[in-house]
């Protein structure tokens, strides 16, 4: 009955090491699985990051183009015109009258 108890050991044994292989392979599917869905969650973070990054990039680069500097040129050429025009309504009447004096002292 001895050597019948040793055969059942040794068959226990390999049963339980067959279940040990079984939990280590299950743990390191897990282990995979969870790898895998950590870099897909890491990839999606990333790419929601480069694209708030691009869009602002953009949106400084729009703001820096060459539309909106010939928009402020624009504004700040208007205000110039307003202020030559406001400057030449104020002294009109002075030049006029300056003129006015010049020909008609010539004259006399």
């Amino acid at each position: 009955m001895d050597p019948f108890r040793g055969q059942g050991g040794i068959q226990m044994l390999l049963t339980a090491e067959q279940d040990a292989q079984q939990v280590v392979s299950t743990a390191r599917n897990m282990k995979m699985a969870r790898l895998r869905q950590a870099k897909d969650e890491a990839e999606r973070e990333v790419a929601h990051y480069r694209a708030h990054l691009e869009a602002e990039y953009q949106k400084k680069v729009s703001e820096s183009s060459a539309g909106s500097y010939t928009q402020r040129l624009e504004e700040e050429t208007n205000v110039k015109i307003e202020n030559l025009k406001e400057s030449s309504a104020r002294v009109s009447r002075d030049v006029v009258n300056m003129l006015l004096q010049y020909v008609t002292s010539a004259r006399t």
